[in-house]
């Protein structure tokens, strides 16, 4: 659902170390996402469907645990969030897979991202 926060993330540049953290404090269950980048899928204990991301940084993001929000059309609402005073982090991210996204950092500078699955 447009504009709703469908997602999590978790990036660092030690996915086996965070799988082993949140796993172990929250149950959570992590499984291989099939797209071009190192992505695990997370899932709650009893969930039905992936509720967040662990990402591998590989060192080329800053660590974060932030919300997405899914949006209807990522390039859109990146010029529109800098026409409000937020700032665009980084260019549309295509993951291989069918997903676009992007980081934003709102007026107050927290970070967040938004994604599209085509």
């Amino acid at each position: 659902m447009d504009n709703t926060v469908t997602w999590f993330e978790v990036a660092t540049d030690d996915p086996e170390g965070a799988q082993a953290f949140y796993g172990g404090l929250f149950g959570w269950t992590f499984a291989r996402d099939e797209g071009a980048l190192d992505y695990r899928l997370i899932n709650y204990p009893g969930g039905e469907r992936p509720a967040g991301g662990l990402f591998n940084t590989k060192g080329e993001f800053p660590a974060h645990a932030i919300f997405h929000v899914e949006v209807a059309d990522v390039e859109a609402t990146c010029a529109k969030s800098e026409s409000l005073g937020g700032k665009v982090i980084t260019k549309v991210i295509d993951d291989g897979a069918g997903t676009d996204f992007a980081y934003l950092r709102d007026m107050s500078g927290s970070v967040f991202g938004i994604f599209h699955r085509r």
